[in-house]
């Protein structure tokens, strides 16, 4: 058993902000980040992608940012030296500038390339590219095999036509390599791409009161393959897990916004949904994957959406995400591990099958579990934070053991904490006081489990 040796990896006077997931090169060598000023990441304007080397602390700059643009949010591929991340406009101006919609993936091979390639392409003019997007992807994780990319996605075009048809929701794509998308120039900030993009959730303007109908698809996993039932006769080969807000009626206590709609007063509950993708998503199913003027882009023909919570009824609807996270796959698809309270509040690691089932609760600390997490490569073990400490927590009993504390100089930040592809290191934030200045600096700790 391993375990209990700490280090800080970078010490320069800037925030270091890791993503959620994917944060380790494929050899486990080196760690991605970006340089966002602000201490949670919430103001979108670092120029600079960086890397710290795990074992020497050397800092190399991999992509520096020009004529306006800022970047962020990178991940890296499981399986080769590449790594994506959002892009924001170059030539910022008043009408086109950093946003939701405004925003798109690249990717590169970093140490080969100081370019980018663009990953999704971008249409905004009507008649709209199959394939190409029409707004701004963010989050762009690989699958597996380092091949799909996932991504959450908003429209431009209905944004900017808010009384044109349909409204502008947060939704779920991917993009598939080796098929080129080239569009029309007839918008400056069209552009071509390196795959073939779809969103594969389907939202509604007014979800059926009690339905299983959305307003919104957010923070998606990947789904492992190897235990997860796949529809008869589809052909699905990949799947992925996200967070759905339905809506329910209001007039009850619980975590879920409120809302209007009709007569009723209503509130949106976060459930856990899977999405079910077809072997090809370049097939347009009754409505096209480009979406319309007054239309949100269409779901690819054999996708299958599917809820997997029912928690409307407990004590406290939904998951917990006020505590920002995103579901996460065991590496066999087996269990789908995410956050939810229990029944006296308190935000507990909760797992269920992606074929169904009821959800089944991990931790029972009287601590919440405090930040974003990862699942270790054996399947048997999640990395969070819970109190103010790193903790790995057992998949099979609950057992919590603590692997970095907070100290006077070290507070534990909760937006990632990553297993090493080999399992043996967690690399987490901490925000470390600096003379007058705390600065978000990136560590890296031993599991408990290490080999």
């Amino acid at each position: 058993m391993g375990g209990g040796m700490t280090r800080q990896l970078t010490r320069q006077r800037q925030q270091h902000h890791l993503t959620n997931t994917g944060i380790w090169s494929w050899d486990g060598n080196w760690i991605y980040y970006d340089i966002r000023s602000d201490t949670n990441g919430s103001v979108f304007d670092g120029t600079r992608i960086e890397r710290v080397h795990t074992r020497s602390g050397e800092v190399e700059v991999v992509y520096q940012a020009q004529r306006g643009a800022c970047v962020g949010v990178v991940t890296a591929s499981p399986v080769e030296n590449k790594i994506a991340f959002i892009h924001g406009p170059e030539d910022p101006t008043t009408d086109w500038s950093y946003g939701a919609y405004h925003r798109h993936g690249v990717w590169m091979r970093p140490g080969q390339d100081t370019k980018v390639q663009h990953l999704d392409a971008r249409d905004v003019v009507d008649p709209f590219t199959p394939g190409a997007l029409r707004g701004g992807s963010h989050v762009h994780v690989f699958d597996q095999k380092g091949e799909w990319v996932s991504f959450t996605y908003e429209d431009h075009v209905l944004a900017m036509n808010p009384e044109s048809g349909q409204s502008n929701q947060r939704n779920v794509g991917v993009s598939i390599p080796n098929n080129t998308v080239t569009v029309p120039k007839t918008h400056r900030r069209n552009h071509d791409g390196d795959c073939f993009s779809v969103v594969v959730t389907q939202t509604h303007d007014d979800p059926k009161f009690g339905s299983d109908q959305i307003c919104k698809a957010y923070e998606d996993a990947w789904i492992g393959s190897e235990a997860r039932d796949q529809p008869v006769g589809a052909g699905q080969s990949r799947a992925l897990a996200f967070i759905g807000d339905v809506l329910v009626d209001g007039s009850s206590s619980g975590d879920g916004a409120s809302r209007a709609s009709s007569s009723k007063q209503t509130k949106t509950v976060p459930e856990l949904f899977v999405v079910e993708l077809p072997a090809n998503c370049m097939i347009a199913g009754s409505e096209p994957l480009q979406g319309t003027a007054h239309s949100r882009p269409a779901p690819p023909a054999g996708t299958v959406q599917r809820r997997l919570t029912r928690t409307t009824d407990r004590a406290y609807p939904g998951l917990a995400t006020d505590v920002r996270h995103w579901p996460r796959s065991k590496p066999d698809g087996s269990k789908i591990v995410f956050l939810m309270r229990d029944d006296n509040g308190v935000v507990q690691l909760w797992s269920i099958s992606p074929n169904g089932g009821s959800p089944q609760q991990v931790s029972f600390g009287s601590e919440t579990v405090g930040s974003a997490f990862s699942i270790h490569p054996s399947g048997d073990l999640v990395a969070c934070v819970i109190g103010n400490s790193i903790c790995e927590v057992s998949l099979d009993d609950g057992s919590v053991e603590i692997v970095a504390e907070q100290n006077d100089r070290l507070v534990c930040l909760p937006f990632a904490v990553v297993y090493s592809p080999d399992g043996n290191e967690i690399a987490f934030g901490g925000a470390v006081e600096d003379g007058a200045a705390t600065f978000n600096q990136i560590f890296m700790t031993e599991s408990k489990h290490s080999k």
